[in-house]
């Protein structure tokens, strides 16, 4: 298959031909490769271009660097691997939009030779950047991925692909998701056969994989594909003792199914993805407004949002539920502090994957506070005081854990859903979303810690805090208004007058 054109005109192409010239002028050879490639044929946006070097891809990833003045990182010095983050400017040599250039050593004495030790068919595929007015590229294709990129079909290349290396069974599913391929019959096979492998792969490249996955609409499906294949478990082994944890009758499902619907539920009321139990009428009930899908797309690391991430404390959210199991007299199962101690699991797991902090903060107050919703006045709308401690408490995850709430309400029905008990959940969801602007901003509060300090004599510290922080609830709940206000509720509080501070949860 010749494509005329189609490569120059893909986002990358002025960026390819600029790094073959300054390649060129030092006698090496340099092919364009994998999933640019893949993706330039499919129309699909990329930011990142991989090249296969005729020499050292670590010295070659430099003097790019140097070129561009982009910056150098080393990937993987045994096999030769470099990366080039390109920094935009106002005087640069590629165009906006293209982030990262990954440079391999030439694996083999040839090009088809280093194809055939890639992944999947699809992938196999490269262009050697000819003559800036080149005006036919041939795509050099010995594994036939142009007919699997018609048939939309990943397809292991060779029998030994995943044992030579192991993170490539779960590329193969976030390819699949992030495409909407199927993985044909024998890879499926294979991966299921040799799925043990990937518990021993390197965190950071789990994480890398993973992150693009879950950052893919509808990841929740390939979340129980993962399982049926046998690899959610050995990414998250923590899971498995969910699998068969039975729950109240309340609930239609066992824990883990549990916790992968509410997944697939989360982008359904995200208004992202259908879900198999969910009707117009349901989602129609969700409050939800063009400012809550900007929330979700906010970045909070590198590659990942939090869309993503709250996919990942859906899937965890009831992880600590086996080991928190009781049965009270009379039958009643309870799962006393599983939100707790689910949270306290949630940094072991998330830094075994290579999560940063921020990353972890995040899902952490996700799990922590996704039962809050339902327990502040349920079924009556909650008090202004408790939706200032919600949304003080969860922080950034306010918001995203109101829609993760209503997921889990969702994926703990399924089809028994109570359509009454919807409208409650989804009534008080909106009245929270809505109770955000009334919470004075930081500027706007009436008094400050020196305030306290000056009026009362007293010395910086944890009490200090405390009282500020009474105040704070008091203004919020709307029971004072003024500075003078707040200070003689500070001297109630001091005199032992006070009942501000009573729990309204």
């Amino acid at each position: 298959m010749i494509v005329t054109n189609v490569l120059r005109k893909s986002a990358g192409w002025e960026t390819i031909i600029r790094v073959s010239r300054i390649l060129k002028q030092r006698g090496i050879r340099v092919w364009v490769v994998g999933g640019w490639v893949r993706d330039s044929l499919l129309g699909r946006p990329t930011r990142d271009i991989d090249f296969a070097a005729a020499g050292n891809g670590l010295e070659t990833a430099q003097r790019v660097a140097e070129e561009l003045g982009g910056r150098y990182v080393m990937l993987d010095e045994v096999n030769g691997v470099g990366r080039v983050i390109l920094k935009p400017g106002e005087e640069k040599e590629y165009e906006t939009g293209i982030e990262i250039l990954d440079f391999t050593t030439l694996n083999g004495n040839s090009i088809e030779e280093d194809l055939s030790r890639r992944d999947f068919t699809v992938n196999a595929l490269a262009a050697e950047p000819g003559g800036e007015e080149s005006s036919n590229i041939q795509i050099i294709d010995p594994h036939r991925g142009l007919a699997d990129l018609e048939g939309k079909i990943i397809r292991a290349t060779n029998e030994k692909v995943f044992r030579a290396d192991p993170v490539r069974l779960l590329r193969a599913v976030r390819l699949a998701a992030q495409l909407d391929f199927v993985i044909e019959p024998e890879t499926k096979t294979r991966i299921k056969r040799e799925a043990v492998l990937a518990a021993g792969v390197a965190g950071e490249r789990l994480h890398e994989e993973l992150v693009r996955l879950l950052s893919t609409t509808g990841s929740g499906r390939y979340l129980t594909f993962l399982d049926e294949l046998g690899l959610l478990t050995e990414l998250f082994p923590e899971l498995e003792i969910t699998r068969n944890t039975e729950q109240p009758p309340e609930h239609y499902w066992e824990v883990l199914r549990h916790s992968l619907e509410t997944v697939k539920a989360f982008d359904f009321v995200l208004h992202q993805n259908g879900w198999e139990f969910g009707k117009q009428e349901i989602l129609a009930a969700v409050p939800w407004q063009a400012e809550y899908r900007d929330y979700f797309q906010v970045e909070v690391s590198s590659g990942s949002r939090r869309a993503g991430l709250f996919r990942l404390a859906a899937l965890l959210h009831d992880i600590a539920k086996p080991q928190t199991k009781t049965i009270e007299t009379g039958g009643k199962m309870r799962f006393l502090g599983h939100a707790q101690e689910g949270a306290e699991t949630v940094p072991v797991i998330m830094e075994r994957l290579r999560f940063s902090t921020r990353e972890i903060r995040l899902v952490e107050a996700a799990v922590r506070h996704h039962m809050r919703p339902t327990q502040m006045g349920w079924p009556e709308l909650p008090s202004k005081r408790a939706v200032y401690r919600f949304y003080r408490d969860a922080g950034e995850a306010a918001a995203g854990v109101l829609f993760l709430s209503l997921a889990d309400h969702l994926a703990t029905r399924g089809p028994t859903l109570d359509r009454e008990n919807w409208q409650v959940h989804t009534n008080i969801t909106g009245y929270i979303l809505a109770q955000k602007t009334a919470i004075p901003r930081p500027e706007h509060w009436l008094i400050d810690g020196y305030d306290i300090m000056n009026r009362f004599d007293l010395n910086p510290g944890q009490r200090v805090g405390e009282l500020l922080e009474a105040a704070h609830e008091a203004q919020a709940a709307g029971q004072i208004a003024s500075k003078e206000e707040a200070l003689r509720l500070i001297r109630d509080i001091l005199n032992g007058h006070s009942e501000t501070a009573q729990s309204e949860e």
